[in-house]
């Protein structure tokens, strides 16, 4: 089968496939046709269900850059896997999802299929809870959609903590007041944050008491209305400490609890709070759990491959 795709210019046949020949090959080999690109067209050859599928996918792509969303080579090698490992996916469904940030970037976009799943559980339930190794997105894209939230005005404040648990090494004695102790523990949160707010803005909100970056136990004793709530690290609390947590949860408030169950900080005869809770609440439908893998790690591509050696491993 033989089929030509015209497009409207030369500079949009370049970025769907994100303006290197190699994508292009790479294209053809994952989908088992042959693809030449010429001027404003794109023409494919091939068995019938692999030109079908590549036609698909570059019309979807087509959408997905004519809206302004350019792709990356890394962004575009991560699509091409995804899709030909799903037969049946929408790439315009999974990488058109746009979440507004207030930052220079202007927005987050899910970068996998199980990513995308996991927005979309967040969206549509009050209490998620996401499992999965570190660099696949889950505080990130939680913390995205907590300020998407703030910014529309269907919470009112913004809630992030973390259990304060030493990862292996002993810090000892810190100096300072409270908040210079504390700091370190909640360091990676504000490290997202900054990446996806200004930082006046997130100062000023700090000083209204609309964000709020604390240690796990200061959120005892609390019910917590009209807010957005984040815990991270959550492999590292205890039983005790996420029932605390979830029994947090007030009117108009929704909570993302996120962690990592191969990374635990606890004393070796200590249940973490994540893997009781995978059984202790499995039963109620209004949370979901959401599972993400080494395929959805989004950070440097070496990552993935760190945490599979590590799964082997182990």
């Amino acid at each position: 089968m033989k089929i030509t795709l015209n497009f409207q210019t030369p500079h949009l046949v370049g970025a769907l496939f994100a303006r290197k020949e190699d994508n292009l090959l790479l294209l053809g080999r994952t989908l088992g046709v042959q693809a030449v690109a010429r001027d404003n067209f794109i023409r494919l050859a091939g068995p019938e269900p692999g030109v079908r599928r590549a036609r698909k996918l570059l019309r979807e792509l087509a959408d997905i850059v004519e809206a302004g969303k350019p792709l990356t080579d890394l962004e575009y090698r991560r699509i091409l896997k995804a899709y030909s490992e799903n037969g049946d996916m929408s790439i315009g469904e999974v990488y058109g999802d746009r979440i507004k940030v207030s930052s220079r970037q202007g927005y987050v976009r899910p970068q996998t299929l199980n990513q995308k799943k996991y927005v979309d559980a967040i969206r549509n339930h009050d209490a998620v809870i996401a499992i999965g190794p570190a660099g696949t997105g889950k505080t990130y894209l939680a913390m995205a959609l907590a300020i998407s939230a703030l910014l529309r005005g269907d919470v009112k404040r913004l809630i992030l903590t973390r259990p304060a648990r030493e990862a292996g090494e002993k810090l000892g004695f810190l100096p300072g007041d409270l908040y210079q102790k504390i700091l370190p523990y909640l360091r990676p949160l504000y490290d997202a944050l900054y990446n996806l707010m200004d930082r006046d803005r997130i100062r000023k909100f700090e000083s209204d008491g609309i964000i709020e970056v604390a240690p796990l136990a200061f959120m005892r004793g609390r019910t917590l209305n009209n807010a957005f709530i984040i815990l991270d690290e959550a492999q590292n609390t205890t039983p005790e400490q996420m029932k605390m947590f979830l029994t947090r949860l007030g009117f108009n408030s929704r909570v993302v609890v996120t962690g990592d169950i191969t990374q635990i900080d606890l004393p070796k005869n200590q249940v973490s709070g994540l893997n009781s809770v995978r059984i202790v609440l499995k039963d109620i439908s209004e949370i979901k759990f959401i599972y993400l893998t080494r395929e959805d790690v989004v950070r440097h591509p070496l990552v993935q491959k760190i945490v599979q050696a590590y799964e082997r491993a182990e």
